[in-house]
Protein backbone atom coordinates (compact mmCIF):
# COMPACT_ATOMS: atom_id res chain seq x y z
CA UNK A 1 0.00 0.00 0.00
CA UNK A 2 1.51 3.18 -0.86
CA UNK A 3 1.97 6.38 1.15
CA UNK A 4 -0.03 8.55 -0.22
CA UNK A 5 -2.92 5.40 -0.13
CA UNK A 6 -2.20 5.27 3.59
CA UNK A 7 -2.45 8.81 4.22
CA UNK A 8 -6.46 8.24 2.73
CA UNK A 9 -6.94 6.09 5.40
CA UNK A 10 -5.84 7.82 7.83
CA UNK A 11 -8.06 10.94 7.05
CA UNK A 12 -10.70 8.68 6.61
CA UNK A 13 -10.21 7.36 10.72
CA UNK A 14 -9.68 11.10 11.65
CA UNK A 15 -13.34 11.84 10.81
CA UNK A 16 -14.96 8.40 11.55
CA UNK A 17 -16.35 9.57 14.71
CA UNK A 18 -17.94 12.45 12.87
CA UNK A 19 -19.00 9.74 9.66
CA UNK A 20 -20.51 7.58 12.53
CA UNK A 21 -22.68 10.25 14.27
CA UNK A 22 -24.14 11.36 11.08
CA UNK A 23 -24.68 8.26 10.09
CA UNK A 24 -26.47 7.60 13.44
CA UNK A 25 -28.41 10.99 13.50
CA UNK A 26 -29.97 9.84 9.61
CA UNK A 27 -30.75 6.15 10.43
CA UNK A 28 -32.79 7.32 13.65
CA UNK A 29 -34.34 9.81 11.66
CA UNK A 30 -36.20 7.85 8.42
CA UNK A 31 -37.49 9.71 6.10
CA UNK A 32 -39.25 8.03 2.78
CA UNK A 33 -37.83 9.09 -1.14
CA UNK A 34 -37.79 12.57 -1.80
CA UNK A 35 -38.62 13.70 1.92
CA UNK A 36 -35.40 13.03 3.04
CA UNK A 37 -34.88 16.74 4.22
CA UNK A 38 -32.94 15.82 7.31
CA UNK A 39 -30.19 13.59 5.55
CA UNK A 40 -29.60 15.58 3.11
CA UNK A 41 -29.02 19.15 4.86
CA UNK A 42 -26.27 17.04 7.26
CA UNK A 43 -25.11 15.38 4.31
CA UNK A 44 -24.42 18.61 2.39
CA UNK A 45 -23.20 20.37 5.39
CA UNK A 46 -20.57 17.68 5.39
CA UNK A 47 -19.30 18.35 2.11
CA UNK A 48 -19.48 21.75 2.52
CA UNK A 49 -17.18 22.04 6.04
CA UNK A 50 -14.78 19.43 4.05
CA UNK A 51 -13.99 22.49 0.75
CA UNK A 52 -16.49 20.94 -1.44
CA UNK A 53 -18.75 23.14 -3.03
CA UNK A 54 -21.94 21.93 -3.17
CA UNK A 55 -25.02 22.58 -5.84
CA UNK A 56 -29.08 21.95 -5.14
CA UNK A 57 -31.55 20.84 -5.41
CA UNK A 58 -30.72 19.13 -8.43
CA UNK A 59 -33.08 18.79 -11.72
CA UNK A 60 -35.94 19.96 -9.22
CA UNK A 61 -35.15 17.48 -6.80
CA UNK A 62 -35.35 19.28 -3.27
CA UNK A 63 -33.46 16.75 -1.50
CA UNK A 64 -30.90 16.06 -4.38
CA UNK A 65 -27.40 17.23 -4.51
CA UNK A 66 -23.65 16.73 -6.11
CA UNK A 67 -20.34 18.05 -3.90
CA UNK A 68 -17.75 18.81 -6.10
CA UNK A 69 -13.93 19.23 -5.47
CA UNK A 70 -11.56 19.86 -8.12
CA UNK A 71 -7.67 20.19 -8.30
CA UNK A 72 -5.76 22.66 -10.17
CA UNK A 73 -4.19 19.24 -11.83
CA UNK A 74 -6.49 17.41 -14.17
CA UNK A 75 -7.47 13.88 -13.91
CA UNK A 76 -10.09 11.66 -14.04
CA UNK A 77 -13.44 12.28 -12.80
CA UNK A 78 -14.67 10.12 -9.86
CA UNK A 79 -18.63 9.92 -8.77
CA UNK A 80 -19.14 8.63 -5.73
CA UNK A 81 -22.90 7.91 -5.05
CA UNK A 82 -24.79 8.68 -1.66
CA UNK A 83 -28.41 6.97 -0.89
CA UNK A 84 -30.30 7.96 2.01
CA UNK A 85 -33.96 7.35 1.63
CA UNK A 86 -36.01 4.83 4.19
CA UNK A 87 -38.46 2.18 4.00
CA UNK A 88 -42.12 2.39 4.64
CA UNK A 89 -43.04 1.75 8.49
CA UNK A 90 -39.62 0.08 9.36
CA UNK A 91 -37.10 2.88 8.27
CA UNK A 92 -33.72 2.08 7.47
CA UNK A 93 -33.84 -1.50 6.71
CA UNK A 94 -31.74 -1.43 3.99
CA UNK A 95 -28.98 0.39 4.72
CA UNK A 96 -28.68 3.34 3.06
CA UNK A 97 -27.88 5.69 6.43
CA UNK A 98 -24.30 3.34 5.84
CA UNK A 99 -24.35 3.82 1.90
CA UNK A 100 -24.44 7.88 2.06
CA UNK A 101 -21.55 8.17 4.60
CA UNK A 102 -19.33 5.04 3.02
CA UNK A 103 -19.24 7.56 -0.11
CA UNK A 104 -18.98 10.71 1.78
CA UNK A 105 -16.27 9.16 3.83
CA UNK A 106 -14.48 8.28 1.28
CA UNK A 107 -15.01 11.45 -0.27
CA UNK A 108 -13.22 13.31 2.55
CA UNK A 109 -10.18 11.05 1.98
CA UNK A 110 -9.91 11.28 -1.50
CA UNK A 111 -9.75 14.90 -1.03
CA UNK A 112 -6.92 15.05 1.03
CA UNK A 113 -4.39 13.86 -1.91
CA UNK A 114 -6.92 14.89 -4.56
CA UNK A 115 -4.29 18.08 -5.05
CA UNK A 116 -1.23 16.22 -5.36
CA UNK A 117 -2.24 13.21 -7.82
CA UNK A 118 -4.67 15.36 -9.64
CA UNK A 119 -8.77 14.98 -10.59
CA UNK A 120 -12.14 15.57 -9.61
CA UNK A 121 -14.51 14.05 -7.04
CA UNK A 122 -18.46 14.32 -7.78
CA UNK A 123 -20.30 13.40 -4.61
CA UNK A 124 -23.95 12.77 -5.86
CA UNK A 125 -27.27 12.63 -3.39
CA UNK A 126 -29.54 10.61 -5.34
CA UNK A 127 -32.74 10.07 -3.29
CA UNK A 128 -35.66 7.29 -3.53
CA UNK A 129 -33.87 4.92 -4.81
CA UNK A 130 -36.47 2.44 -3.24
CA UNK A 131 -39.20 4.03 -5.51
CA UNK A 132 -38.50 7.00 -8.34
CA UNK A 133 -34.76 6.51 -8.16
CA UNK A 134 -33.32 10.23 -9.01
CA UNK A 135 -30.10 8.44 -10.86
CA UNK A 136 -32.67 7.71 -13.43
CA UNK A 137 -33.33 11.38 -14.30
CA UNK A 138 -29.74 12.33 -13.30
CA UNK A 139 -28.21 9.75 -16.28
CA UNK A 140 -30.80 10.90 -18.59
CA UNK A 141 -29.98 14.30 -18.32
CA UNK A 142 -26.12 13.29 -18.89
CA UNK A 143 -24.64 14.13 -15.47
CA UNK A 144 -22.86 11.03 -15.62
CA UNK A 145 -21.40 11.37 -18.87
CA UNK A 146 -18.42 13.04 -18.18
CA UNK A 147 -17.45 10.81 -15.10
CA UNK A 148 -14.95 8.34 -15.26
CA UNK A 149 -16.24 5.84 -13.17
CA UNK A 150 -19.19 5.27 -10.70
CA UNK A 151 -18.18 4.13 -6.93
CA UNK A 152 -20.78 3.06 -4.24
CA UNK A 153 -20.98 -0.09 -1.71
CA UNK A 154 -24.39 -1.58 0.22
CA UNK A 155 -24.22 -3.25 3.34
CA UNK A 156 -25.48 -6.39 3.79
CA UNK A 157 -23.77 -9.39 5.77
CA UNK A 158 -21.04 -10.64 3.26
CA UNK A 159 -18.50 -9.05 1.50
CA UNK A 160 -20.26 -9.84 -2.19
CA UNK A 161 -18.88 -8.89 -5.42
CA UNK A 162 -20.73 -6.20 -7.54
CA UNK A 163 -23.25 -8.78 -10.04
CA UNK A 164 -25.89 -7.99 -11.62
CA UNK A 165 -29.94 -6.25 -11.78
CA UNK A 166 -32.95 -6.41 -13.01
CA UNK A 167 -34.78 -4.36 -15.21
CA UNK A 168 -38.02 -3.10 -13.69
CA UNK A 169 -41.11 -1.40 -14.61
CA UNK A 170 -43.27 -0.40 -12.61
CA UNK A 171 -47.16 -0.55 -14.09
CA UNK A 172 -50.36 0.30 -12.06
CA UNK A 173 -53.59 -0.95 -14.10
CA UNK A 174 -57.08 1.22 -13.03
CA UNK A 175 -60.29 -0.49 -14.59
CA UNK A 176 -63.69 1.72 -13.99
CA UNK A 177 -67.13 -0.46 -14.65
CA UNK A 178 -70.36 0.46 -13.50
CA UNK A 179 -71.44 0.12 -10.08
CA UNK A 180 -74.74 -1.35 -9.17
CA UNK A 181 -76.74 -3.64 -6.20
CA UNK A 182 -74.94 -7.14 -6.84
CA UNK A 183 -78.32 -8.65 -5.48
CA UNK A 184 -81.29 -6.42 -6.93
CA UNK A 185 -79.40 -5.51 -10.66
CA UNK A 186 -76.18 -7.29 -11.33
CA UNK A 187 -77.12 -6.82 -14.86
CA UNK A 188 -76.81 -3.39 -15.04
CA UNK A 189 -73.72 -3.00 -13.72
CA UNK A 190 -69.82 -3.81 -15.03
CA UNK A 191 -67.34 -4.93 -12.39
CA UNK A 192 -63.95 -3.64 -12.17
CA UNK A 193 -62.55 -6.34 -10.05
CA UNK A 194 -63.64 -9.15 -12.41
CA UNK A 195 -61.11 -7.21 -14.64
CA UNK A 196 -57.81 -6.92 -12.40
CA UNK A 197 -58.89 -10.67 -11.37
CA UNK A 198 -58.88 -11.45 -14.68
CA UNK A 199 -55.62 -9.47 -15.24
CA UNK A 200 -53.97 -11.91 -12.62
CA UNK A 201 -55.02 -15.09 -14.31
CA UNK A 202 -53.56 -14.11 -17.61
CA UNK A 203 -50.62 -13.05 -15.76
CA UNK A 204 -50.45 -16.18 -13.85
CA UNK A 205 -50.68 -18.29 -17.42
CA UNK A 206 -47.60 -16.44 -18.70
CA UNK A 207 -45.25 -16.81 -16.38
CA UNK A 208 -45.56 -20.52 -18.38
CA UNK A 209 -44.14 -19.31 -21.55
CA UNK A 210 -41.24 -16.39 -19.80
CA UNK A 211 -37.59 -17.13 -18.82
CA UNK A 212 -36.51 -18.19 -15.14
CA UNK A 213 -35.00 -15.07 -14.83
CA UNK A 214 -38.16 -12.91 -15.24
CA UNK A 215 -40.12 -11.66 -12.34
CA UNK A 216 -44.08 -10.59 -12.43
CA UNK A 217 -45.52 -9.81 -9.33
CA UNK A 218 -48.22 -7.48 -8.09
CA UNK A 219 -51.12 -6.85 -5.45
CA UNK A 220 -54.73 -5.74 -5.57
CA UNK A 221 -54.55 -1.85 -4.43
CA UNK A 222 -58.35 -0.96 -4.76
CA UNK A 223 -60.89 -3.93 -5.22
CA UNK A 224 -64.41 -2.39 -4.16
CA UNK A 225 -66.05 -1.05 -0.93
CA UNK A 226 -68.84 -3.76 0.07
CA UNK A 227 -69.56 -7.03 -0.84
CA UNK A 228 -73.23 -6.01 -1.76
CA UNK A 229 -72.13 -3.83 -4.63
CA UNK A 230 -70.29 -4.45 -8.04
CA UNK A 231 -67.22 -2.64 -7.71
CA UNK A 232 -66.89 0.52 -10.33
CA UNK A 233 -63.28 1.12 -9.71
CA UNK A 234 -60.40 -1.17 -9.10
CA UNK A 235 -56.88 -0.93 -9.68
CA UNK A 236 -53.47 -3.14 -9.27
CA UNK A 237 -50.16 -2.54 -9.04
CA UNK A 238 -47.51 -4.97 -10.91
CA UNK A 239 -43.57 -4.78 -11.47
CA UNK A 240 -42.30 -6.83 -14.24
CA UNK A 241 -38.94 -7.59 -14.13
CA UNK A 242 -36.19 -8.52 -16.45
CA UNK A 243 -32.52 -9.52 -17.64
CA UNK A 244 -31.91 -6.35 -20.03
CA UNK A 245 -34.07 -3.39 -20.53
CA UNK A 246 -34.30 -4.71 -24.14
CA UNK A 247 -36.32 -7.65 -22.75
CA UNK A 248 -38.15 -5.99 -20.42
CA UNK A 249 -39.55 -4.17 -23.10
CA UNK A 250 -41.54 -7.07 -25.08
CA UNK A 251 -42.49 -8.49 -21.89
CA UNK A 252 -44.27 -5.21 -20.26
CA UNK A 253 -46.27 -4.89 -23.26
CA UNK A 254 -47.44 -8.11 -23.23
CA UNK A 255 -48.66 -7.69 -19.37
CA UNK A 256 -50.32 -4.15 -20.47
CA UNK A 257 -51.59 -6.26 -23.38
CA UNK A 258 -53.07 -8.77 -21.01
CA UNK A 259 -54.82 -6.08 -19.06
CA UNK A 260 -56.36 -4.49 -22.09
CA UNK A 261 -57.94 -7.85 -23.10
CA UNK A 262 -59.07 -8.36 -19.72
CA UNK A 263 -60.36 -4.61 -20.16
CA UNK A 264 -62.23 -5.98 -22.99
CA UNK A 265 -63.82 -9.12 -21.63
CA UNK A 266 -65.61 -7.49 -18.92
CA UNK A 267 -66.36 -4.06 -20.64
CA UNK A 268 -64.13 -2.00 -18.36
CA UNK A 269 -62.53 0.86 -19.52
CA UNK A 270 -58.55 0.54 -18.51
CA UNK A 271 -56.26 3.55 -17.68
CA UNK A 272 -52.13 2.14 -17.67
CA UNK A 273 -50.12 4.16 -15.98
CA UNK A 274 -46.46 3.88 -14.39
CA UNK A 275 -46.46 4.34 -10.35
CA UNK A 276 -42.43 4.22 -10.12
CA UNK A 277 -39.36 5.15 -11.85
CA UNK A 278 -38.45 1.90 -14.18
CA UNK A 279 -34.90 1.25 -13.78
CA UNK A 280 -32.74 0.04 -16.27
CA UNK A 281 -30.25 -3.65 -15.51
CA UNK A 282 -27.01 -3.33 -13.58
CA UNK A 283 -24.04 -3.83 -16.01
CA UNK A 284 -20.91 -4.54 -13.42
CA UNK A 285 -17.47 -2.97 -14.57
CA UNK A 286 -15.54 -6.47 -14.23
CA UNK A 287 -11.87 -4.29 -14.41
CA UNK A 288 -12.80 -1.81 -11.37
CA UNK A 289 -14.92 -4.67 -9.50
CA UNK A 290 -11.38 -6.46 -9.29
CA UNK A 291 -9.79 -3.40 -8.04
CA UNK A 292 -12.26 -3.29 -5.58
CA UNK A 293 -12.09 -6.30 -4.41
CA UNK A 294 -7.87 -6.56 -4.62
CA UNK A 295 -8.09 -3.21 -2.12
CA UNK A 296 -10.64 -5.24 0.15
CA UNK A 297 -7.58 -8.07 0.25
CA UNK A 298 -5.07 -4.84 1.29
CA UNK A 299 -7.59 -3.69 4.28
CA UNK A 300 -7.58 -7.34 5.85
CA UNK A 301 -10.28 -9.13 4.54
CA UNK A 302 -9.74 -12.80 3.19
CA UNK A 303 -9.71 -13.56 -0.21
CA UNK A 304 -12.62 -16.77 1.39
CA UNK A 305 -14.92 -13.87 2.36
CA UNK A 306 -15.02 -12.38 -0.74
CA UNK A 307 -18.09 -14.27 -2.71
CA UNK A 308 -19.42 -13.80 -6.37
CA UNK A 309 -21.53 -11.27 -6.90
CA UNK A 310 -25.54 -12.35 -6.98
CA UNK A 311 -28.59 -10.50 -8.54
CA UNK A 312 -30.55 -8.94 -5.67
CA UNK A 313 -33.84 -6.86 -7.55
CA UNK A 314 -33.31 -3.71 -9.11
CA UNK A 315 -31.49 -0.74 -8.43
CA UNK A 316 -31.34 2.17 -10.01
CA UNK A 317 -27.43 2.35 -10.33
CA UNK A 318 -28.25 0.54 -13.53
CA UNK A 319 -29.21 3.29 -15.20
CA UNK A 320 -25.52 4.89 -14.08
CA UNK A 321 -23.91 1.64 -15.10
CA UNK A 322 -25.08 2.42 -19.01
CA UNK A 323 -23.74 5.70 -18.97
CA UNK A 324 -19.92 5.07 -17.19
CA UNK A 325 -18.31 2.76 -15.53
CA UNK A 326 -19.90 1.23 -12.41
CA UNK A 327 -19.97 -1.18 -9.23
CA UNK A 328 -22.40 -1.58 -6.75
CA UNK A 329 -20.70 -3.93 -3.94
CA UNK A 330 -21.90 -5.13 -0.71
CA UNK A 331 -19.87 -4.88 2.61
CA UNK A 332 -20.20 -7.05 5.49
CA UNK A 333 -21.33 -4.62 8.66
CA UNK A 334 -23.88 -7.43 10.63
CA UNK A 335 -22.33 -11.00 11.76
CA UNK A 336 -25.70 -12.72 11.51
CA UNK A 337 -27.44 -13.69 8.11
CA UNK A 338 -30.69 -11.34 8.21
CA UNK A 339 -32.02 -10.24 5.07
CA UNK A 340 -31.91 -6.77 3.98
CA UNK A 341 -35.79 -4.87 4.25
CA UNK A 342 -35.99 -6.63 7.46
CA UNK A 343 -36.80 -5.33 11.08
CA UNK A 344 -34.03 -7.60 12.34
CA UNK A 345 -30.99 -6.01 9.82
CA UNK A 346 -32.69 -2.50 10.16
CA UNK A 347 -31.44 -2.80 14.16
CA UNK A 348 -28.61 -4.55 13.53
CA UNK A 349 -27.62 -1.88 10.79
CA UNK A 350 -27.79 0.87 13.64
CA UNK A 351 -25.03 -0.93 16.13
CA UNK A 352 -21.30 0.38 16.28
CA UNK A 353 -20.57 -3.23 14.51
CA UNK A 354 -22.42 -2.01 11.21
CA UNK A 355 -20.86 1.29 11.73
CA UNK A 356 -17.39 0.25 11.77
CA UNK A 357 -18.17 -1.86 8.71
CA UNK A 358 -19.39 1.57 7.32
CA UNK A 359 -15.97 2.94 7.41
CA UNK A 360 -14.24 -0.26 6.19
CA UNK A 361 -16.36 0.28 2.85
CA UNK A 362 -15.44 3.59 3.00
CA UNK A 363 -12.06 3.27 2.83
CA UNK A 364 -12.33 0.38 -0.10
CA UNK A 365 -14.36 3.07 -2.43
CA UNK A 366 -11.52 5.54 -1.32
CA UNK A 367 -9.09 3.28 -2.29
CA UNK A 368 -10.22 1.75 -5.43
CA UNK A 369 -10.86 5.65 -6.54
CA UNK A 370 -7.05 6.44 -5.57
CA UNK A 371 -6.07 3.16 -8.07
CA UNK A 372 -7.84 5.11 -11.04
CA UNK A 373 -6.61 8.62 -10.32
CA UNK A 374 -2.95 7.18 -10.39
CA UNK A 375 -3.23 4.34 -12.77
CA UNK A 376 -3.47 5.40 -16.39
CA UNK A 377 -3.50 1.87 -17.09
CA UNK A 378 -6.05 0.55 -15.35
CA UNK A 379 -8.20 2.97 -16.27
CA UNK A 380 -7.34 2.57 -19.41
CA UNK A 381 -8.63 -1.76 -18.98
CA UNK A 382 -12.04 -0.46 -17.32
CA UNK A 383 -12.96 2.31 -20.75
CA UNK A 384 -12.04 -0.40 -22.51
CA UNK A 385 -13.92 -3.20 -21.14
CA UNK A 386 -17.40 -0.37 -20.92
CA UNK A 387 -16.96 0.37 -24.60
CA UNK A 388 -17.12 -2.99 -25.59
CA UNK A 389 -20.04 -3.83 -23.13
CA UNK A 390 -21.99 -0.62 -24.46
CA UNK A 391 -21.98 -2.27 -28.00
Amino acid sequence: MTHTKTQILTVIDQYASRFKEISSYIGANPELGNEEYLASARLKEELVYHGFSVEAPVLGLDTAFIGTYAASKPGPTIALLCEYDALPEIGHACGHHLICMMSLGAAVGLKSVLDEVGGTLKVFGTPAEETRGAKVPMAEAGLFDDCDIALMAHPYYAYEKSGSSLAIDAVQFEFHGKSSHAAASPHEGINALDAVIQTFNGINAFRQQVKSTVRIHGVINSGGQAANIIPDYASAQFYVRASTRKELDILTQRVIQIAEGSALQTGCRLVTSNYETSYDEMVTNESLSAAFSANLLELGISQEEIVSGNDHGSMDIGNVSLRCPAIHPYIRVVDEVHTLHSIEFRDLALQERALDGMILGAKAIAATAYDVLTQPELLQTIQTEFKQASR
